[in-house]
C-alpha cells in the first residue's frame, strides 16, 4: 500500500487511541519501553506504525484500522439506532448488542401499543 497524508479525523483517532488506551504511553514521560515521546502522536503520512499500537490497540477501532492498515476498503455503515459508524459483515444493520436490544425494545413496544389502539375485534 502506498503512503498517503493521515486525514484530519485519522489523526484524531490515532491521539485518542493512544493517549487513552495503550499501555505503553504515560501522559509525563511518553512511550515507557522507547523512553522518549511517542511518535504516533506525531504522525502525518500512513507507513510504519508502532507494533504493539498496530496489534493491541489499533483493532479498537475497526474503521481506522482497514483505513490504514488493509488495501481494500471495508463496507461501512451507519448504526440504525445510534447513527455510529462501523464496519458491516453485511448482516448486521446494528453497531453492537446494546444497540440491537434496544432497538428490538422499542420494536415490541410500537407493536404492543399499536395492538392496543387497534381496539377490540368485534
Amino acid at each position: 500500500m502506498e503512503s498517503r497524508e493521515l486525514t484530519r479525523e485519522e489523526r484524531a483517532k490515532i491521539r485518542k487511541l493512544v493517549t487513552g488506551m495503550c499501555a505503553n504511553y504515560d501522559h509525563e514521560y511518553g512511550c515507557l519501553p522507547l523512553d522518549c515521546p511517542c511518535y504516533m502522536l506525531n504522525k502525518w503520512w500512513t507507513g510504519s506504525y508502532c507494533k504493539y499500537f498496530r496489534n493491541a490497540v489499533l483493532p479498537l477501532d475497526l474503521v481506522l484500522e482497514a483505513a490504514l492498515i488493509d488495501i481494500t476498503k471495508p463496507e461501512t455503515k451507519p448504526c440504525a439506532l445510534c447513527g455510529k459508524i462501523f464496519v458491516s459483515d453485511g448482516k448486521r444493520t446494528y453497531c453492537s448488542p446494546a444497540c440491537q436490544k434496544e432497538a428490538n425494545r422499542r420494536k415490541s413496544r410500537e407493536s404492543i401499543q399499536r395492538r392496543r389502539n387497534a381496539g377490540p375485534n368485534v
